[in-house]
């Protein structure tokens, strides 16, 4: 099996090299490379869809893209101990009619002694907003990781 460091038990800094490289990561909306982040029965709850391997990450992550067009997405660290981290995020993306959105959540990871995420719950709101309101765009630049993101 693969390491995906940093391993845990996690500190604040490698917590936040975790957060930061799940942020990138997503930000490629490419599923498969995502989904090596997780062990292959990684268990997910996405809102009101529970998953279970990764082709099933897979399959829910190409359709959240699908609909999802321009995602971008900022993550923060909010807590960490041992093999858990906890994190709240915010992504902004428009849908086919053009409406923009701009998606707040929360979610608790646990990850296995190889650093692969076994579990992952996301609790998530969206908020419609005028495309003059967004403020999220692609990747973060490296001279951004590690800054908060704003409560609104």
């Amino acid at each position: 099996m693969n390491a995906r460091p940093p391993l845990p038990p996690f500190t604040a800094q490698t917590a936040r090299q975790k957060v930061q490289a799940a942020e990138d990561a997503w930000n490629t909306r490419d599923p498969e490379k995502v989904s090596l982040a997780y062990t292959e029965n990684s268990v997910w709850r996405n809102r009101d869809t529970f998953v279970t391997g990764r082709a099933a990450i897979v399959e829910l992550l190409t359709g959240k893209w699908e609909r999802e067009l321009e995602y971008a997405l900022r993550k923060e660290l909010w807590a960490f101990e041992e093999n858990r981290i906890a994190v709240r995020f915010q992504y902004e993306c428009h849908d086919a009619a053009g409406q923009w959105w701009r998606s707040y959540g929360n979610e608790l990871w646990e990850f296995d002694e190889n650093g692969l995420m076994a579990r992952r719950e996301a609790s998530i709101n969206d908020v419609a907003i005028a495309e003059g309101d967004r403020r999220i765009f692609g990747s973060r630049p490296e001279s951004e990781h590690g800054k908060g993101i704003p409560l609104r």
